[in-house]
């Protein structure tokens, strides 16, 4: 159920606002009233009765091994360590380990390998575009539980994670407001007890360099208050004319000896990043014909003197666990984030009739945003009439500006044959984008894992969301205020039905608000999002080969569309569906072969929309079957030596676009030495240098996809 209303200012004084304090102490106490009774000692009772000692386990430390490609745990999901073979939701882990085997760079890469993430790519733009099952969850990016802030506009650093966790599907029980298709949960590098140094180069194709640290120190004898540093320098050209990337990352965190019971870190990233953007060439001499013949897919179609972008972020925070007992646990996290900096871009419109002169747009744009995220939780663990539970409850909560600032500006067509750069921009003097807004988020919420009879595991919850958008349009004078409020269910039942396989079956709601208004003024319905799914898990062999197959339907609802009535509008008329079959495996065995593999099909579909002549159609980007597969082998004549081999199938894409990007199979590989205090890898993706097209950003651009390219990396400890 949700409801919304929106009032001009002088409105404002009729209607109560509800406030709240993001003081991080008032948030802590303010979770007192979700306590539960729980034992007063580190014992509880088994399904006989009998006491069994209770492992204790920190949640905000790492809680799942981040070597091997076979993960069996994970914390996303319930916010607490869970067995994946015990979650009725399909969940992927991408661990450290396997992003340093496939020489991962940034997040795009990392999760090629996870089934029902779409390879789309918006060009080399320089932010982290991710579909899920379909749908867009570019925005529903997590670092360690709590959202970025708005404006997403660098990308994150593979190198400062020790995995990402993919929790496909609905997810706003525990996370609020996120895209329907799933969230991506980065989990930060945390200080730990023992000593560790690490320094890295790598070099490679268009110019690669790269400078990467982790370092590691206790400061006292137990090694629970620690120092640890992460940094990064990195270079980079491109196949495409002019475009480039540099950027600069650390990421320092301190953890402190609060006692027994209390776990202290802080933290603070640092990032800044320039880049010239890269989005494509024109479908007419790629993918269609063109009466001129070929264009160049490394053609740049921007202008190098319009300038780039350049964007710094820096976030600090910290995490907090305390035990009332080993069964009643306060966690809180908090980060706050700034983000500023200025973005120069060049688009390309129609080509003209000629079918060689390329309209193209201009436009410089202003970010300055901030966010203070919160997250503050009980985790309790208890029996009662038989029945085992783990409670989660609590309390997320945000606030946050944002503005960005835009002056569109006009620009010459280019001529994609015999190119001539330098064209002069005519911006206008006066911003033509120009509306701060202020966003407050609160979500109160509950989540139950319920262990009950002879294998039988239940996972129910329910959250609560109150929001508000306070938008100052400077350009018009008008200012409004977008008020939001939800109820949503999630529920979920496993069944072991050996130790070893599990069935379940799930559904959960997503809730989203959208922005803007109208032809008549009136606010945007929040989306919603269902989805069913139903599946099968698998963990044998002490752990080391994982499985799951999983069938789910998921719709979304109040999909904004194009106003018919009023070209440059929108109205609220569409409805989408995404319905598949997904299928992961992992294996590490002692042999010396570690394989991760996937296989989605996903139909999706638009059900309901403005515009009669895409009903029916696939959404676009999002490929009816993808197969992915990597392995790793030791040698055993050679024990420090590993060789790396995966592929990659990519089905067709169809959609509303006059296009379609055909299939595609790109292979990658490696050969790794590791040695007492260094290791080497060698590497090259795309390794037969196959031409595709791995994504589009509407009708009048297609992304060429990078050709082979080459990357050694030597990373010594000590």
């Amino acid at each position: 159920m949700s409801s919304r209303s929106a009032q001009k200012k002088n409105d404002l004084g009729s209607h109560a606002v509800m406030r709240f304090s993001l003081t991080p102490l008032a948030l802590c106490i303010s979770q007192l009233a979700f306590a539960h009774p729980a034992a007063d000692d580190a014992s509880s009772a088994n399904a006989d009765g009998v006491a069994t000692e209770v492992q204790v386990v920190r949640v905000n430390a790492t809680v799942e091994k981040d070597t091997g490609f076979a993960p069996t745990q994970a914390q996303t999901a319930g916010k607490a360590p869970m067995r994946l073979l015990e979650t009725p939701q399909s969940i992927s882990v991408v661990t450290r380990e396997l992003m340093e085997s496939r020489q991962i760079t940034n997040l795009q890469q990392a999760l090629q390998t996870v089934a029902g993430v779409s390879p789309v790519n918006f060009g080399r733009r320089g932010v982290d575009d991710i579909n899920i099952r379909g749908f867009r969850s570019t925005e529903s990016l997590l670092i360690d539980g709590l959202v970025q802030s708005p404006g997403m506009w660098t990308r994150m650093t593979p190198y400062g994670y020790e995995r990402f966790e993919v929790l496909k599907g609905t997810a706003s029980i525990l996370y609020g407001q996120v895209q329907p298709g799933g969230i991506v949960n980065a989990i930060s590098k945390r200080p730990k007890t023992q000593t560790f140094n690490e320094a890295s180069i790598e070099v490679g194709s268009f110019g690669l360099r790269t400078l990467s640290g982790d370092f590691n120190r206790p400061m006292s004898g137990d090694g629970k208050s620690a120092v640890r540093v992460n940094a990064q320098v990195s270079e980079v050209k491109d196949p495409t004319d002019f475009v480039y990337r540099k950027d600069r990352w650390a990421a320092p965190s301190v953890s402190f000896d609060l006692g027994a019971k209390t776990d202290l870190v802080l933290f603070a990233t640092y990032s800044q990043s320039e880049w010239l953007r890269q989005q494509g060439v024109t479908p007419y001499g790629t993918l269609l014909p063109n009466p001129n013949g070929p264009v160049s897919l490394t053609r740049f179609t921007g202008e190098p003197g319009f300038g780039a972008y350049d964007i710094e972020q820096i976030t600090v925070g910290y995490t907090l666990e305390h035990q009332f007992t080993p069964d009643l646990i306060l966690r809180q996290n908090v980060r706050h984030e700034t983000e500023k900096g200025v973005g120069n871009f060049v688009a390309n419109g129609v080509l003209q009739a000629n079918r060689r002169l390329q309209n193209r747009t201009a436009t410089r744009q202003y970010m300055d945003y901030d966010l203070l995220a919160t997250d503050t939780s009980l985790l309790s663990r208890f029996s009662a009439l038989g029945v085992r539970h783990q409670l989660v409850a609590g309390l997320d909560a945000r606030s946050g500006t944002s503005h960005l600032g835009a002056r569109s500006c006009s620009l010459a067509p280019l001529d994609l044959y015999q190119p001539v750069y330098g064209a002069a921009a005519a911006c206008p003097a006066n911003l033509t984008s120009d509306a701060p807004s202020k966003l407050t988020v609160t979500g109160l919420y509950a989540q139950d894992q319920i262990k009950f009879g002879n294998g039988w595991t239940a996972l129910i919850g329910a959250r609560h969301d109150r929001s508000k958008n306070d938008t100052d349009n400077r350009r018009t004078g008008q200012r409004t205020i977008e008020k939001d409020d939800a109820t949503t269910f999630s529920g979920g039942l496993v069944y072991a039905i050996t130790p070893n396989w599990s069935v379940y079956a799930s559904r959960g709601e997503s809730f989203l608000p959208v922005g803007g208004v109208t032809f008549a003024g009136e606010q945007f319905e929040p989306e919603t999002g269902q989805q069913w799914e139903t599946g099968l898990k698998y963990e044998g062999f002490g752990g080391r080969v994982t499985g799951s197959l999983a069938l789910f339907d998921l719709r979304r609802q109040n999909v904004t569309t194009a106003d018919p009535s009023h070209p440059g509008f929108s109205i609220q008329a569409g409805e989408q569906r995404a319905r598949g079959v997904e299928f992961e495996a992992g294996a590490d065995l002692r042999n010396g072969w570690k394989l991760t593999s996937s296989y989605a099909f996903t139909d999706t579909e638009v059900t309901r929309d403005s515009n009669p002549e895409i009903l029916g159609k696939p959404l676009n980007l999002t490929p009816r079957h993808t197969v992915a597969l990597w392995a790793s082998y030791r040698v055993p004549v050679f024990q420090r030596v590993s060789v790396g081999l995966g592929a990659r199938y990519v089905s067709e894409q169809k959609g509303a676009l006059p296009f379609t990007l055909p299939s595609y199979t790109v292979a990658d590989a490696s050969l790794t030495y590791a040695g007492k205090s260094f290791r080497v890898t060698a590497g090259v993706k795309n390794l037969f240098d196959r031409q595709y097209y791995d994504g589009a950003i509407n009708a009048n651009v297609v992304s060429p996809s990078m050709p082979r390219n080459y990357a050694v990396n030597a990373t010594f400890f000590f």
